[in-house]
């Protein structure tokens, strides 16, 4: 893949199916067990899952005050692919997880049957937007978020079963 100087790359490999990673990203009662670094009781999650849909994440700090991440949803192509992009009005650089006008793509590679490759690819406005965000924590929350997010799909993955 080209290098393209103002966009982030993550990815993990998930023991979870395919079906299963999608539904994490895709359902708000799951959504926020992850988002954001406060846990579930302090995040509320709102979504309109269609393109031209928005969702907003809510998260309570523990000295009381609301961090907002919000944005829209540009394509969504079940199971494979989503794509949103950032509220401009976002209160940080960071966005609490989604900076302003960053265009985000979600991949879910199915690897086997038990197994998924997530792909986080971010494309901000520019690459001072992107230091910016860097700045104010995006790429370490995210690192860590995502390491997170691989023991909760175990569990339910073993629930499932």
């Amino acid at each position: 893949m080209p290098f393209i100087p103002n966009e982030l790359r993550m990815s993990r490999i998930y023991n979870a199916p395919r079906p299963l990673v999608w539904k994490v990203w895709t359902e708000p009662k799951h959504l926020q067990q992850w988002w954001g670094p406060f846990g579930p009781k302090r995040t509320i999650c709102e979504m309109d899952f269609r393109v031209g849909g928005e969702f907003k994440v809510l998260m309570k700090t523990p000295d009381g005050a609301v961090v907002p991440a919000a944005g829209e949803y540009l394509e969504i192509v079940e199971p494979e692919r989503i794509v949103y992009e950032g509220d401009a009005r976002a209160p940080t650089a960071c966005g609490c997880g989604l900076p302003p006008k960053a265009r985000v793509t979600v991949l879910f590679d199915a690897l086997q049957t038990s197994k998924t490759q997530l792909t986080i690819e971010t494309r901000f406005p520019d690459e001072n937007a992107l230091d910016a965000a860097n700045a104010a924590g995006f790429s370490t929350s995210w690192n860590k978020t995502l390491d997170e997010i691989g023991p909760y799909l175990e569990k339910l993955a073993r629930e499932a079963s």
